[in-house]
C-alpha cells in the first residue's frame, strides 16, 4: 500500500485531511502582483498556524489564490476559509494602497464565493504540482 503524505495524529485520531481553496478577487479584477502574493503567503500562513492547518502550497495569479491544505477534523473549513479571506483582505488593503484604489466601494478584496475541493485520493504532490505551474505575475 501506498504511504499517504501528511498524515497527522491527534489525541484520538490519524488524520490526512487535504483541501484545495481557491479564492478569486471581487469582480475578477485582475489586482496581484508577486510582492501582493509574497505578502498573502506570509498572512495565510500565520492564519493557518492558528488554525492548527498546514499550508502545503501556496500559488496565484492576478485574479485568483491557489492554497492546498492539510487540516485537523476539529477546524470547520468554512470557519478557516472565513478567517483567511478575511484576514487577507484586510491586512492586504492596509499595506497596499494600490488594492484599495480598486475596491473602494465595496471594501472587499474578495468575492463572496470560494472553492474548495477534497483530494479524493489523489497524492498531494500531484496538487502541489498543479498550484506550483500556476503562471504567477512578475
Amino acid at each position: 500500500m501506498a504511504e499517504l503524505e501528511g498524515i497527522r495524529t491527534g489525541r484520538h485520531c490519524v488524520f490526512a485531511l487535504h483541501a484545495h481553496l481557491v479564492f478569486v478577487t471581487k469582480f475578477r479584477h485582475r489586482v496581484f502582483g508577486d510582492q501582493h502574493l509574497a505578502r498573502m503567503e506570509e498572512v495565510m500562513r500565520d492564519v493557518c498556524r492558528d488554525f492548527e492547518t498546514e499550508l502545503v502550497e501556496f500559488n496565484g495569479e492576478n485574479n485568483h489564490v491557489h492554497l492546498l491544505l492539510n487540516f485537523p477534523p476539529k477546524v470547520a473549513l468554512s470557519k478557516l476559509v472565513n478567517s483567511l479571506k478575511g484576514v487577507s483582505s484586510r491586512r492586504l488593503r492596509q499595506e497596499f494602497p494600490d488594492l484599495r484604489r480598486h475596491y473602494y466601494r465595496a471594501n472587499k478584496l474578495w468575492s463572496g464565493s470560494y472553492f474548495a475541493g477534497s483530494m479524493g485520493g489523489a497524492p498531494p504532490s500531484t496538487m502541489k504540482q498543479y498550484i506550483e505551474q500556476q503562471n504567477r505575475p512578475v
